[in-house]
């Protein structure tokens, strides 16, 4: 092909890929305001972006030195957290913008004590993400994992405004690796810098052109539970209820999860074991859904209530304590591995050296499958739907000391192995003097 009709291909491919784009953002906002006339979370959604330039000029100053950083929503923002608290530590005199884009993030951390302000990001645009950038006028922007915005990230480079991407994961079927993938390599080019999880990502990174702008940092993820287990408080009521005994702390878990369990529970049939419930999501509906397969299970709120009947079967009934949990386990559940969205945080169950049980799918998480390669976690199928691999797993466990002990051990090694991400992209922002100039 001749060089001015690849020049001219090549244009005409971004120019419709942007009108693509641009069409994909109006529908997806008709489609959210329709949707939040009866889904509670799109009219979160909705309801927390109205006024928003208005309530955002109102609360930065002008004069403000700012660093802002966006999440997606709760599993981004505790990556970019141990990050967000060290920026605060280290300069000081620059205030903290945090963003999401979900109403999962935004709800649960909008009374965060860390950053100064908390908001939802108005949706991409052109008009948008001008006013928005002259609002809050950032002297340093981090995107953390999952999050590209084509009109933001254009209008922050045009800015000059240094940006970086934190903790990401790029797999070979992206759309960032296809041919169809131009606009989408074009938007990680805009960034200053990014800092991968593995070697795998920085690869597909470097094939794309970008290997001067991509560094193997590792996933912040690691900090962030070795700072919560070094800062671990007591559950005295969770102390109690044990005593003793064992426990199974199962952990973010799904209708799927929690009939698996009932029948494992049921089959091991050990009075010395107790088995905890946190499911992922905390409603009068699935609580009362998880009474009906544990009828002898208590909620916590009601633990400690005079004439409450024991019971060797917990349901946590709030949200926040999980990450506490896990320490009192003897072994640990983390659910989702049973449904194609995934397994959720195995970190928080591995840092307290405890063995981790998770469903099949797994694979798209580096850090469950860098624990299973460890020893410390094991996966576990359920064709039957009877939870006998699982049952099985359990109670050989249970009577092979040694074994335990090396895979629990295995758990905490895998994550301590993996510490330092944060102190790595801390050290560019300082090396390159991002926020000193």
């Amino acid at each position: 092909m001749p060089e001015c009709f690849y020049i001219c291909y090549q244009f005409n491919s971004s120019v419709l890929a942007v009108i693509f784009y641009t069409i994909f953002l109006w529908l997806f906002k008709g489609s959210t305001h329709i949707a939040s006339l009866f889904n509670p979370k799109a009219a979160k959604w909705v309801t927390g972006r109205k006024n928003i330039f208005k309530r955002l000029k109102e609360a930065i100053p002008q004069n403000e030195k700012t660093i802002w950083m966006h999440c997606a929503s709760l599993g981004e923002f505790e990556q970019g957290r141990p990050l967000l608290e060290k920026l605060r530590l280290q300069y000081p005199d620059y205030k903290l913008l945090l963003t999401f884009f979900s109403p999962s993030g935004y709800e649960v951390q909008k009374n965060y004590p860390g950053a100064d302000w908390i908001f939802y990001l108005p949706m991409d645009g052109p008009k948008n993400a001008k006013r928005f950038l002259e609002i809050v006028h950032p002297s340093l922007v981090i995107f953390v994992k999952y999050e590209f915005w084509y009109y933001y990230l254009k209008k922050i480079k045009y800015r000059n405004i240094p940006l970086l991407l934190v903790s990401a994961l790029f797999r070979k079927d992206m759309s960032f690796f296809k041919w169809y993938g131009g606009l989408q390599r074009k938007m990680l080019s805009r960034f200053n810098h990014l800092f991968v999880q593995t070697p795998e990502s920085k690869k597909l990174v470097d094939e794309i052109g970008l290997r001067d702008i991509c560094t193997v940092s590792g996933d912040t993820r690691f900090d962030r539970v070795i700072e919560i287990a070094s800062a671990f408080e007591p559950i005295p009521a969770i102390g109690d209820f044990i005593g003793n005994s064992r426990a199974i702390v199962a952990g973010s878990t799904w209708p799927e999860d929690e009939e698996v369990l009932q029948k494992v529970f049921s089959a091991i049939n050990d009075p010395s074991l107790k088995l905890i419930i946190a499911p992922h999501e905390i409603n009068e509906k699935h609580l009362d859904d998880i009474c009906i397969l544990f009828p002898a299970a208590v909620r916590f709120s009601s633990l400690t209530k005079p004439g409450q009947e024991i019971s060797n079967i917990l349901i946590i009934d709030n949200i926040g304590m999980l990450s506490r949990l896990y320490k009192y386990a003897c072994f640990t559940y983390v659910g989702g591995g049973l449904s194609k969205n995934g397994v959720h945080n195995v970190l928080e169950a591995a840092v307290y050296n405890k063995i981790v049980f998770f469903g099949p799918y797994y694979y798209k998480y580096t850090e469950a499958v860098g624990l299973v390669k460890s020893g410390g976690g094991l996966s576990f199928t359920d064709e039957k739907r009877d939870g006998t691999m699982l049952r099985l797993l359990i109670e050989a466990l249970l009577n092979e000391e040694d074994e335990f002990k090396f895979r629990s051990n295995a758990a905490g090694e895998f994550v301590q192995s993996h510490k330092g991400a944060t102190k790595r992209i801390l050290h560019f922002i300082q090396e390159n003097r991002l926020l000193t100039n």
